[in-house]
């Protein structure tokens, strides 16, 4: 919008369009070399130790050598997204103003596929930088529904996926998400109201609530993540598609009585029990 040629000074185009001078004059600038290794190490760590808080993360850091503050950690960590699996009160924040919905889940049993969906957001290092993976799974089957990429935590990409595995798949009774922003925004949960279906959300005393899809991240991050350092989102998008293919196809879960997730989830369906 704003034209350094144009007849009107940038200061002049600035009011008139409401801006900020200061903005307009911003330039981003890339993440530094040495935060990068060290939210790649962090990264790590949290995969291999979910329950892992700030102190002792910073613990494992300086053993393999990162001098680094309790605040730069904290910084960063708010950064990727990442918090440790523990009980507390609240678990990841929501913005102000956003609702929260109570957790759904408690005694409830999900054994069958399309019952209940959760969601959640991972940070993927790459080469150079990073970028955010979301995936919508199904609960019982742990099959990926949908995924996005992006090199930005907002809410956008988050609801393409949902969008997506809403269209490809019959709606789900309940969906579950913890209580980050990009679950409680109006954006999300709009599309999830507008199709019916129940909104839960982790809360007090519900912290593992969510370990599935945890539990998937680390399988995405050791058995692709880890062994491929990613050049851009295009080869990033391109190869976790290729992994998710597998993970859905042919990864077999002991959990799941050494079946695949398309195995648990098409022979499990909610629709194909109901027929």
């Amino acid at each position: 919008m704003i034209e350094e040629t144009h007849p009107l000074s940038i200061s002049r185009q600035a009011r008139l369009l409401g801006l900020s001078r200061s903005s307009v004059y911003y330039r981003p600038v890339a993440t530094a070399e040495r935060d990068l290794a060290l939210m790649a190490a962090i990264n790590e760590i949290h995969t291999e130790l979910p329950f892992y808080g700030i102190r002792r993360v910073r613990g494992e850091l300086l053993a393999r050598g990162f001098a680094i503050g309790r605040g730069h950690l904290a910084s960063l960590m708010r950064r990727m997204a990442i918090a440790a699996i523990a009980p507390k009160r609240r678990t990841s924040k929501p913005a102000p103003g956003h609702k929260i919905y109570p957790c759904l889940l408690r005694g409830l049993e999900i054994c069958e596929g399309g019952h209940v969906w959760s969601a959640d957001v991972a940070y993927v290092p790459m080469a150079r930088g990073f970028c955010y993976l979301t995936a919508i799974m199904d609960w019982a089957s742990r099959r990926v529904l949908s995924w996005r990429l992006s090199n930005t935590l907002d809410a956008a990409f988050c609801v393409e996926a949902l969008e997506e595995a809403l269209e490809r798949y019959d709606t789900p009774e309940i969906f579950n998400t913890d209580q980050g922003s990009q679950f409680t925004c109006e954006g999300f949960t709009s599309v999830l109201a507008g199709h019916g279906v129940a909104i839960s959300m982790d809360g007090r005393g519900h912290w593992l609530d969510n370990v599935f899809i945890e539990r998937l991240w680390r399988s995405v991050k050791h058995g692709e993540v880890y062994l491929k350092a990613y050049e851009n989102l295009v080869e990033a998008r391109r190869e976790l598609a290729a992994y998710f293919d597998f993970y859905n196809c042919r990864r077999r879960h002991q959990e799941l009585a050494d079946r695949t997730p398309d195995e648990v989830h098409w022979s499990t369906l909610r629709t194909h029990a109901a027929a």
